[in-house]
């Protein structure tokens, strides 16, 4: 369960000063105390005569001492702790997402070294046994003398002990026919089952295929009632298209690789639609840096961390409050400044991902500008990273042919009069210049953009 500390709670300048002037409207004595009953803010006495919960979801985590006014002091203390809850969960599950992610890369990495097809289908077994809660995990085969499933790893009790399950029966069996994947909750509900030697009651089976044909399945099972999610299913499917390209040993690299990239376009999609203003800004933005970093002649490794820097330039806007995030007006200088801290979250969220690290110069300095009045560091010409640069550029104009809740879009000959003005000064003129040979050679579209 995710804790709230109010004693630190107080320790961000921005509540601490709210709190404060919170304090002075009241015009009263109060007393504010943790759940420790340790004071934080005021004096205790007797003339305090009422107390007030500082409620976080159903639990007190402080209390307030004070008049009736009092009441209101607790009531705003109440909504920052769950505010700060519901960003904390927010980044808790987006870091889970990412971890994810690290361990299917992982998973790839070790299966490109493994040669061995029972030892690569073991190493996907484990990595089930971590992402998917199960009783019993089987890789299976078909044999395709016999015609029947061949277990080639497994975890717990064999599903299917003996010569082997014949590829026609069972869910097992209707997965592989069908080539899809499936969740069987009740699986007294499902006459397809067939008993084996363990007690199962929710199962899910997902396909080993190789392009469009299918070589396996791999079962995962719980004796006890399971509620599998498509979530579970999507991770299921992704380990059994990791442990079939292995067995098939064709490309497994590339392969694995892809589905990496895959899940990260799909995550960072997933966070962008909390802004139906800016659907498909990733995509373009990925779309024109490639062309760009193209055009530039970066080499392969460059080229990978560009894409990966591109589709997650924006992933430390998850830590930014909606009600600044989508603001329709003018913002504040305080908005701006709290805007202008996502270079800084997005280094936070891939600092605790070994292989996206290498992506954190061009995410994290993707606002700097080329004459160093640019944030969060300043930084001048060449000692902005490369992909920085670029993104900049194709961030800038997709911004600015797009429409936005404060403004609509430009039309393309003013946007791209601006990146003109602004070579040398915003941006690395070489990037703008090839941003325009690319657009020249139809390799970046340039029709007006829609919503």
């Amino acid at each position: 369960m995710i804790q709230i500390d109010l004693r630190r709670l107080f320790l961000k300048d921005e509540i601490h000063s709210v709190i404060r002037q919170m304090i002075n409207l009241i015009n009263s004595p109060v007393c504010i105390m943790d759940s420790k009953g340790k004071k934080i803010i005021g004096e205790m006495d007797e003339g305090l005569s009422c107390e007030y919960p500082i409620a976080l979801e159903n639990r007190a985590i402080g209390m307030v001492y004070g008049g009736e006014k009092a009441s209101v002091l607790a009531f705003l203390l109440s909504c920052l702790a769950n505010l700060e809850l519901e960003k904390k969960a927010l980044g808790r599950e987006a870091l889970k997402k990412y971890r994810e992610i690290t361990l299917l890369y992982d998973i790839a990495e070790k299966l490109t070294a493994s040669l061995d097809p029972k030892e690569a289908a073991q190493l996907v077994v484990d990595v089930a046994k971590m992402l998917i809660k199960a009783d019993n995990i089987s890789v299976m085969l078909k044999n395709e003398e016999s015609g029947v499933f061949e277990l080639l790893a497994s975890s717990g009790r064999e599903l299917h002990p003996g010569e082997g399950l014949k590829i026609g029966i069972g869910i097992a069996g209707g997965v592989f026919h069908s080539g899809r994947a499936e969740i069987v909750n009740d699986i007294s509900s499902d006459d397809r089952y067939v008993s084996g030697a363990v007690r199962v009651s929710s199962l899910m089976c997902a396909p080993l295929k190789i392009k469009d044909r299918v070589i396996g399945v791999i079962y995962v099972s719980s004796e006890e009632r399971a509620h599998y999610t498509a979530e579970d299913l999507k991770l299921l499917s992704a380990l059994a298209f990791q442990a079939a390209a292995d067995i098939e040993n064709a490309r497994l690299y590339d392969s694995l690789k892809e589905t990496f990239l895959t899940t990260v376009h799909i995550l960072a999609e997933t966070i962008e639609k909390r802004d139906p203003y800016t659907g498909g800004h990733i995509k373009r933005v990925m779309n024109y840096s490639m062309a760009v970093g193209k055009e530039l002649g970066l080499p392969e490794l460059e080229m990978e961390h560009l894409e990966l820097a591109a589709v997650l330039h924006d992933i430390g806007k998850i830590s930014i409050r909606d009600s600044v995030l989508l603001k329709k007006g003018k913002l504040t200088v305080d908005e701006f400044a709290e805007i202008k801290m996502h270079p800084i979250y997005a280094e936070e969220i891939l600092d605790h991902i070994k292989h996206l690290k290498g992506i954190i110069p061009g995410v994290k300095h993707h606002h700097e500008r080329y004459d160093g009045s640019g944030y969060p560091e300043g930084l001048k010409g060449n000692d902005i990273d490369i992909i920085a640069r670029i993104i900049s550029v194709a961030d800038a104009f997709d911004a600015m042919t797009t429409d936005r809740p404060y403004r609509e879009r430009m039309e393309l000959a003013e946007a791209f009069d601006e990146l003109r003005a602004n070579s040398g000064t915003q941006f690395d003129p070489r990037v703008v210049k090839a941003f325009f040979t690319a657009c020249s050679e139809n390799r970046i579209p340039v029709e007006r953009q829609g919503k």
